[in-house]
């Protein structure tokens, strides 16, 4: 039976774990697993509890734990031959800055299993942080709304004082946070100048939920996109309007109508973009869509050029919980940290200013946003993830691919195996170098 390790940490603010001391002890005690922790000084859970529910705290490297699981990505010197890792590699899309690492695992003889492709038959992720990202990302987007409407003179504004989420002990709190806020658009209602209010939601999956659990203790009104044009003020409520993708889209050939799966396979080949028409008539855009280059762009640079020149302007805020740089939100140039979570794009110098200042859309682009609930995101993921360690324990990775004995979700997880990328991912090669190619 192969031992498992905990990896430890190392990002800025990143203070979650895979696997909480909880479902540590029900693994040692049900199915017999060993279990080794790594030491780490900003983990979320101390060693201590790790201990107490039956692990063994101690460094991996050199270490006989053959599956080392963590969260985000690893260094390249930690990555040892034979054993198997499991973590967000953000490697799928081909990113430039994770190849080296990609490369490393493959030269080593390693195995890479990524969480975000464990999936059900419908293609949806089976162990993730999505809802929390969105809990974390609607809380740093109305405080920081609060602070951006303040810059611009609308002082007092209910959104001011919202505690950062990240000093916030718990959930609990955060919400109280949130709940006295709602008070305060009750009594106070917000600016004139500023009504309606309308916070668009670009997505409906677990993000975009976990983002709706924390609106929704606000006093608010939903509305359809086709209602956007006809609103009228309200200043002691938002309105609320979530996205879906035909809302988004449209295809290229007018004759043609909507279809969610033909949008799913051909992307920006028989698709483009109308999410423009919306974004007049909106304060706060959350965007919580998985995006790769084969779809169309929510928002462009040019269009927030042109858009910004406008007078009649609304947006202020974006909150871009996805936080594909350059990807759905192309003004998204760079990501943050929980402790300066926004900057605000420079439409015509086209760059990014950490904060609220300046001419142009605030961005929040936090990319690690599930650190900022690190004890309850880390106990929600672990549940998620516990089914699957049984199997990764019980499997012979020294096998050949074809021989390895994995539930489906888990092996079509399997980016590289012993080295080797495996068929469903033989497309990042091209993204690793010459000297890679076949």
């Amino acid at each position: 039976m192969n031992t498992i390790g905990l990896r430890k940490e190392e990002k800025p603010f990143e203070t979650r774990v895979p696997l909480v001391p909880e479902d540590v002890k029900s693994l040692i005690l049900e199915h017999g697993i060993e279990i080794v922790v790594e030491p780490s000084s900003q983990r979320a859970f101390s060693a201590e509890e790790y201990t107490a529910a039956g692990a063994r705290v101690g460094p991996l490297k050199g270490d006989n734990a053959q599956v080392i699981l963590g969260v985000k990505e690893m260094p390249l010197e930690f990555f040892e031959a034979g054993k198997t890792y499991l973590f967000f590699s953000h490697t799928i899309k081909g990113q430039s800055h994770n190849m080296p690492m990609l490369q490393k695992i493959m030269d080593v003889g390693a195995t890479l299993i990524d969480y975000e492709k464990i999936v059900d038959e419908n293609g949806r992720r089976l162990v993730f942080f999505g809802n929390w990202a969105g809990l974390a990302g609607m809380s740093d987007t109305l405080r920081i709304l609060g602070a951006r409407l303040e810059y611009e003179g609308f002082t007092p504004n209910p959104f001011l004082g919202i505690k950062p989420t990240i000093q916030c002990k718990d959930l609990q709190e955060l919400k109280s946070e949130i709940r006295a806020l709602a008070t305060r658009i009750e009594t106070q209602g917000i600016p004139e100048a500023l009504d309606p209010m309308v916070f668009g939601f670009a997505g409906y999956g677990n993000v975009s939920r976990g983002a709706q659990e924390i609106f929704d203790i606000l006093p608010h009104e939903e509305v359809s996109p086709a209602e956007l044009p006809h609103l009228e003020p309200k200043r002691n409520i938002l309105y609320k309007c979530v996205f879906k993708e035909e809302d988004m889209v449209e295809p290229v050939d007018p004759s043609n109508q909507f279809n969610l799966q033909d949008y799913y396979v051909h992307g920006s080949q028989k698709y483009r973009s109308v999410f423009e028409k919306h974004v007049p008539y909106l304060t706060v855009l959350m965007n919580c869509i998985y995006w790769t280059p084969k779809y169309p762009r929510l928002l462009t640079r040019d269009f927030l050029k042109q858009h910004w020149a406008k007078p009649q302007r609304r947006l202020r805020v974006i909150g871009d919980i996805s936080c594909d740089v350059e990807g759905a939100i192309e003004i998204t140039v760079q990501t943050t940290k929980p402790d300066q979570p926004a900057f605000t794009y420079i439409v015509e110098e086209g760059v990014a200013r950490l904060g609220v200042e300046g001419d142009g859309p605030v961005v929040i682009a936090v990319d690690n946003l599930p650190c900022e609930l690190p004890r309850e995101a880390s106990t929600s993921f672990s549940k998620s993830l516990l089914p699957f360690i049984p199997p990764l324990a019980m499997a012979d990775f020294t096998t050949e691919f074809d021989l390895l004995n994995l539930p489906r979700e888990l092996k079509d997880a399997v980016i590289v195996h012993r080295g080797k990328l495996t068929d469903q991912y033989r497309y990042l090669q091209k993204y690793l170098g010459e000297e890679r190619r076949p």
